[in-house]
């Protein structure tokens, strides 16, 4: 097992910290505060690549990701994110819809408790789940990122310019 190194990316979004091994990527978190950085490492192809996905995907040029993900978790919590992997690029669906898609409407909580445990955002996008009423809730990143990832990726899969 290839042991975890990371690298940071300046975001329109903010400081992002890309995690993972020289197979997967396993984490992209955002860092609030800066002196919270540690060292990055620049001989990790894959993160390299990861970041220059990321790039691409802020600059309106990339709609989906190549790079392998890999998180740990409980086998429901892996099976919500690969839930999430579905939702197309400009699109939302609500926590309820989430819950349909895994087979129990009753799983509404664990799947929107699943989907805040992710640790790979945007990426696996943990941003385009949204409330039964349309409404931005829960984001860990916080919902002014919510709102923005939201409306970047509205505006190039549609041409409008605001979701909420």
């Amino acid at each position: 097992m290839s042991e975890t190194t990371f690298t940071y990316y300046k975001s329109p979004v903010g400081l992002l910290k890309v995690g993972g091994t020289a197979q997967y990527i396993n984490e992209i978190s955002f860092i609030d505060d800066e002196s919270n950085a540690g060292n990055a490492s620049t001989n990790n192809l894959l993160l390299l690549s990861c970041v220059e996905e990321l790039i691409e995907y802020f600059g309106g040029k990339r709609l989906s990701f190549d790079i392998p993900v890999r998180q740990k978790g409980t086998e429901f919590q892996s099976k919500v994110w690969g839930e999430l992997l579905n939702i197309e690029y400009g699109k939302t669906i609500s926590y309820m819809a989430l819950a349909k898609q895994l087979g129990d409407p009753n799983c509404i909580r664990a799947a929107a408790s699943s989907n805040g445990k992710n640790h790979v955002c945007i990426i696996v996008p943990c941003h385009r789940v949204i409330g039964s009423n349309q409404s931005l809730v829960g984001y860990a990143g916080g919902l002014w990122r919510k709102k923005w990832l939201l409306d970047h990726e509205n505006k190039f899969a549609n041409g409008v310019q605001t979701l909420f």
